[in-house]
């Protein structure tokens, strides 16, 4: 790599993340705001039925990591999964999955900038809602213009605070359940208020149905591990871990945190449009603990905004590299930083500020911009699947020698697929999720426009539509 402060076009980023960075990074990449904010709107429309949703989602999750986690040690010199499209379904979907997962993680980042100037106002409602925003996008551009074990240092703190908060609030609800605490309103904490307010299925079939519309934006950024795997040092050892633990994750930080939430305080108590995180809390008489959740809420939004603008920077440099975007966005400093990349993803993050003095609150922009998320994240989700069915037809041999192979490989796909059509119903079915889900083939359509614009630029400069990946080494 160049010495001086840029390199070339075909400049490298550097594997700086630590074995530590790579696990809390995958540990924060399944916390999100989905789970502190989104949780009750989801609780409001399921009920306790919540917690099955997010088994069933965590469940089809974890086999498409385990897929990605096979492809990318397939080849370590696939550097994202819109090198595995490319390489496996053609440049065409290389070109379409990775601008479609940048443009994903704007408005997800948009949409965390939003819900920190909310968190922000919960202290002090006279602070003027552009104000955090601006700080925000500000913070957001520096840490990401810093080298990558930077970025892993932070997203590793991060994490740390949401586990802890996580795990006290199991804690402290434990306590007031074996202790019978009893609300002000009356209402005793007992693991009984799970199935006693109409079961665990109060909304029928429905309810349950519905809930997968905003759960499935819950793990959006579980697959950041995927993108992480390329700045990491030693990936054949860290990423099988970091893959392998999504399932106790899951359990304690999904199911484990919602079915206390549920016991301390019944369902049909829970406010649809606040965190039942710091509600549990304040409603059990820790005020300062529910600051202090509250804080921590805020800190997580912050993280996700963090994590989305190194997913998304990461994105356009192999795009760049690939000829698909500007030849700058792959130029790389010294330190192995993509900085054209990070100054244009970040300029999209000041477009939040506009966005805070429209629409009808935090909770209805969220639901909004999550519903579109999801729409897009089912696309990203899929090529990872479909291009894993090619690679198992095409390379018998790679995964033959494997040793991070996908569980029942030949039918697990298929069933994630079908899955995804599922989900797609849901957020067609929903009322609030609907308009979001119909905007977004527009979307592909102005991708498709896009890509027949690149393609002959391509061929006219008589370049070839993609860069080349270089085979695996078979001595690594």
């Amino acid at each position: 790599m160049s010495t001086t402060a840029t390199a070339s076009p075909t400049g490298e980023m550097q594997r700086g993340l630590k074995n530590r960075h790579l696990q809390l990074i995958a540990i924060g990449g399944a916390i999100g705001t989905g789970l502190f904010l989104g949780s009750g709107k989801l609780i409001s429309v399921s009920g306790p039925s919540i917690i099955f949703v997010y088994m069933v989602i965590g469940f089809f999750v974890f086999f498409i990591m385990r897929a990605l986690g096979e492809l990318l040690l397939s080849n370590l010199n696939y550097h994202t999964f819109g090198d595995i499209a490319k390489d496996m379904l053609g440049p065409w979907a290389g070109f379409f999955v990775s601008w479609n997962y940048w443009f994903s993680w704007v408005i997800a980042c948009v949409a965390d900038i939003i819900a920190i100037t909310a968190y922000v106002q919960w202290f002090n409602p006279e602070i003027p809602s552009w104000l955090p925003a601006l700080i925000t996008a500000g913070v957001l551009l520096v840490l990401n213009l810093q080298p990558v074990k930077y970025f892993g240092e932070t997203e590793f703190w991060f994490a740390i605070l949401k586990i802890v908060a996580i795990l006290s609030l199991i804690a402290v609800g434990i306590v007031l359940v074996l202790t019978g605490f009893t609300s002000p309103e009356g209402t005793q904490a007992s693991f009984a208020n799970l199935w006693e307010h109409g079961g665990m299925f109060p909304m029928g079939a429905s309810g349950f149905v519905l809930g997968f519309q905003m759960g499935i934006f819950s793990f959006i950024g579980v697959e950041m591990v995927g993108t992480a795997a390329a700045e990491t040092e030693n990936p054949r050892k860290t990423l099988p871990k970091a893959i392998n633990s999504i399932v106790l994750r899951i359990l304690i930080f999904y199911v484990g945190a919602l079915a206390i939430i549920m016991s301390v305080t019944p369902w049909n108590q829970i406010e649809a449009d606040k965190s039942p995180f710091v509600t549990t809390l304040a409603l059990a008489g820790f005020g300062l603990a529910a600051a202090a959740i509250q804080l921590v809420v805020l800190t997580s939004a912050a993280s996700s905004a963090n994590g989305g603008l190194y997913s998304g920077t990461r994105m356009l440099f192999g795009l760049s590299k690939d000829g698909h975007a500007p030849k700058s966005f792959a130029l790389t400093d010294s330190r192995g930083v993509p900085r054209g990349s990070v100054f244009f993803t970040s300029v999209f993050l000041f477009a939040a500020i506009p966005l805070l003095f429209a629409g009808d609150g935090v909770v209805a922009a969220f639901t909004f911009v999550s519903s579109m998320c999801a729409t897009m994240i089912l696309f990203t989700w899929g090529s990872i699947v479909v291009s894993y069915i090619v690679y198992l037809k095409r390379y018998p041999e790679r995964h033959a020698a494997s040793k991070f192979k996908l569980p029942f490989a030949r039918i697990a796909p298929w069933l994630v697929l079908a899955f995804f059509v599922f989900i797609a119903g849901t957020l067609l079915y929903g009322e609030d999720t609907r308009p979001p889900f119909l905007a977004t083939p527009f979307w592909f359509v102005l991708l498709a426009i896009l890509w027949q614009l690149r393609k002959r630029k391509l061929r006219r400069e008589g370049r070839p539509l993609t860069a080349a990946i270089p085979l695996p080494d078979t001595h690594e």
